[in-house]
């Protein structure tokens, strides 16, 4: 089977070669193709995805989901992996991917046949059940995996950050992102199943300037979703008493705490993201109102 990895890119060089680097081994030898659409990227973006056999597309910024589905229309594999340019595929990911889709073109072929033995069709879904947790027997579809968020360089390991899971491989054809603003999705038809090896590594917030950054941006793009849903009120639970739940509910009961001084702040900036958000809905329609 042929894999697309897509990818949507602004200003990335930092982190794009780590990516596209951990990608290697599943699309080498015309095993698959690299999928770049960048926003425009100032810096040496474009180059680097050029340097690894990337196809490279320049359009105008559209959105988080939109973009994503761009680079999804351009993909002409049997099976998508998307990722974002500060991801990587730790190396049992990679083996773990690759077993996966060999698995699956197996048993998928067996089926095909009239005349397969029993005994075939058997030891072939045991070997697929090895790498992935599916349930039943209808084709998959998609294929959720495990990911790995790092805060301040430490590997968050509790409070909800792992093993967050995200679908990101799935059958072309079969998936598109939700169209929102933030927080967007892969939307699958069909039966997804979830990888029991490797990690997704997401090289996030290095630092606290980074992790404000994100704030702003996704509560304000959080705020305008808020309110496109008719949430437009000034709400004291909303601005004061969610945050602190969801602070406690992350850092006590989810354990939190047990990822040290690290942890400790990840959710305290995560409960004053949550604040944000419901002030700059307040702040959104008052502004129209006026």
């Amino acid at each position: 089977m042929k894999l697309s990895v897509v990818l949507i890119t602004y200003n990335e060089e930092a982190n794009l070669a780590r990516t596209l680097e951990s990608v290697r081994p599943l699309v080498r030898d015309g095993q698959g193709e690299i999928i770049v659409v960048d926003s425009g990227s100032t810096d040496r973006t474009v180059e680097i995805a050029k340097s690894y056999g990337a196809r490279v597309f320049v359009e105008a910024w559209k959105g988080y989901a939109a973009q994503k589905n761009s680079a999804i229309e351009k993909a002409t594999g049997d099976w998508i992996l998307s990722l974002d340019a500060d991801e990587e595929l730790d190396g049992q990911l990679q083996s773990a991917i690759a077993t996966a889709l060999e698995n699956l073109e197996r048993v998928e072929a067996l089926e095909r046949k009239t005349d397969a033995h029993p005994f075939m069709m058997q030891d072939a879904r045991t070997e697929l059940a090895n790498c992935i947790d599916v349930k039943g027997e209808q084709p998959v579809a998609g294929v959720w995996i495990r990911r790995k968020n790092e805060f301040l360089g430490r590997w968050m390991r509790h409070g909800g950050f792992w093993p967050d899971p995200k679908l990101r491989l799935f059958r072309c054809g079969c998936g598109r992102f939700e169209e929102r603003a933030v927080h967007e999705t892969v939307q699958v038809s069909g039966l997804t199943a979830t990888l029991k090896q490797g990690a997704l590594l997401h090289y996030c917030y290095p630092t606290i300037s980074d992790y404000i950054d994100h704030m702003n941006r996704y509560s304000s793009l959080g705020a305008e979703m808020a309110v496109a849903e008719g949430r437009n009120e000034f709400s004291v639970i909303n601005i004061a008493f969610r945050p602190l739940a969801t602070f406690f509910y992350n850092y006590f009961f989810r354990l939190g705490f047990l990822d040290g001084r690290e942890g400790l702040l990840q959710h305290l900036c995560h409960a004053v993201y949550v604040s944000w958000k419901y002030a700059k809905v307040w702040e959104l329609t008052h502004s129209r109102k006026s």
